[in-house]
């Protein structure tokens, strides 16, 4: 693949999965045309805005007046920011607002926010009066890359991360590279661990350019990360329209590092950023592939690299032994109680492993 750096203000990305299809537009600015957007993917003229605290003061107006331009009544509901909004009651809230403002089949969800705001409004939507249209705004890299894309749509519960939720596809996802210039260094650097989750996974060639373009990555220059966020949207599209629902374990590659991530982040009562706990968990698999013959140290080592160049962790942190693998028998990946690995076997190729001894991981997370 080639990346130029005279690239288009605005690249467009389709998914077809089974039953829908539906544009991710990827561009500068162009969260100030979300009206538009809207209007040339629904004939909608009420949409409930849900956002966070945060990123209300900084976006909320910009998309309100668009779609004010575009004629479509807006009411918004503001969530706190953070991983604990990703619950029943914060869902359970959103449910007695939709009612108090008489939501109905068309009226649309626009999630404007990053990980949290975009799962917690698309299981809100998915489950509301059986369904209602939502369509995705993602203010984060983590968000643009991985999260608003695909449909699955997830709440907490306490001991389990992501465990209630549904598959919601969204009629559209709209994002803007130039909000990521706000976002605090902590978060951005958490949405590059799943850009690297992708390369590791399914392509080498954007592993290297990970590490060629490194400095302009870190630096949030436009012309490598719409390339960059198109690309990574390009390769989830490829994986949901094989796999929408997760029935063929074909998406469950995307779960690469998952399976220990969610235990980190449930174990530090979600302290940890999910990319933070990704990035550990990435080389906990890596560890785990490479102490069973199926990967060499020396991709290890460029995982290992090319996580520390961008200022992610890169070692499990500490935790209970006992205490994590009972976690992992919670994990929604879990089949029959036993937790399920995506273990990489070299840069572009991974393969999913059951029946991994207790010892195993128990070396791997002291290493």
């Amino acid at each position: 693949m080639t990346y130029s750096s005279d690239i288009a203000e605005k690249v467009s990305v389709r998914v077809n999965p089974g039953r829908c299809s539906y544009e991710i537009q990827i561009g500068r600015k162009n969260l100030s045309t979300a009206g538009d957007f809207l209007r040339s993917h629904s004939e909608t003229r009420h949409v409930v805005l849900v956002t966070d605290e945060n990123v209300r003061k900084y976006y909320a107006p910009t998309v309100l007046k668009s779609l004010a331009r575009s004629k479509i009544a807006a009411d918004m509901v503001v969530v706190k920011p953070g991983e604990r909004s990703k619950s029943l009651t914060a869902a359970a809230r959103l449910w007695r607002r939709l009612l108090e403002l008489q939501a109905d089949k068309r009226t649309v969800i626009v999630a404007l926010g990053g990980g949290v705001v975009g799962d917690l409004a698309g299981f809100v939507a998915a489950t509301y009066a059986r369904g209602l249209p939502v369509l995705q705004l993602p203010t984060t890299l983590l968000a643009q890359v991985d999260s608003a894309i695909g449909g699955k749509t997830a709440v907490n519960l306490v001991r389990a991360k992501n465990i209630v939720g549904a598959f919601h596809q969204p009629i559209g996802v709209l994002a803007d590279v130039t909000v990521l210039a706000t976002l605090p260094e902590r978060h951005y650097r958490t949405g590059l661990a799943e850009a690297v989750k992708y390369a590791v996974t399914m392509d080498a060639a954007f592993f290297d350019f990970l590490e060629s373009d490194s400095a302009a990555i870190s630096n949030r220059r436009p012309e490598v990360l719409i390339p960059l966020v198109a690309h990574c949207c390009r390769l989830k599209a490829g994986i949901v329209e094989r796999d929408e629902r997760e029935e063929l374990s074909i998406r469950t590659v995307l779960n690469f590092g998952h399976t220990f991530a969610h235990a980190f982040e449930t174990l530090s009562r979600f302290r940890l950023l999910h990319g933070e706990a990704l990035s550990a968990g990435m080389v906990c698999a890596a560890r785990l592939a490479q102490r069973r013959g199926k990967l060499g140290k020396d991709i290890v080592e460029r995982l290992t690299a090319l996580l520390q160049t961008f200022g992610l962790p890169t070692q499990p942190p500490p935790v209970e032994i006992a205490h994590f693998l009972a976690l992992l028998k919670t994990d929604k990946k879990a089949l029959s109680g036993g937790p399920r690995f995506v273990l990489p076997t070299r840069l572009g190729e991974v393969e999913v492993v059951e029946n991994v001894e207790l010892k195993e991981i128990r070396t791997v997370l002291k290493a």
